[in-house]
């Protein structure tokens, strides 16, 4: 018997597929949108592109931008008692919509 892969995307059908109308690449607006530092983000793991993915675990976390590394972002997260730094390119995250309440 073959032991079954453990990979760095496995388990993840239902979380990194697409709705059959959102297949494909994303449009260019997409890739032209600069994060300042400081911004709070979502990681929106984008299927169609692998390169600058972060590990699934951290998919939907809102974190914070600290600073650039070539064209990928350094966003900080917490986890439990833990500060991570996640390292993602910008198809991969979104701003945060913060909801103000009146």
């Amino acid at each position: 018997m073959v032991k079954r892969s453990l990979g760095y995307r496995s388990s993840s059908r239902s979380l990194l597929s697409k709705h059959p109308r959102q297949r494909g690449l994303r449009g260019l607006s997409t890739y032209l949108i600069n994060y300042n530092i400081g911004d709070k983000v979502v990681i929106k793991i984008d299927s169609s592109t692998h390169k600058g993915a972060p590990h699934r675990r951290y998919q939907g976390r809102i974190g914070t931008v600290i600073g650039k590394r070539g064209r990928a972002y350094i966003v900080g997260i917490q986890v439990g008692s833990k500060f991570k730094k996640i390292i993602a390119r910008c198809e991969h995250l979104s701003h945060h919509q913060t909801t103000i309440a009146t």
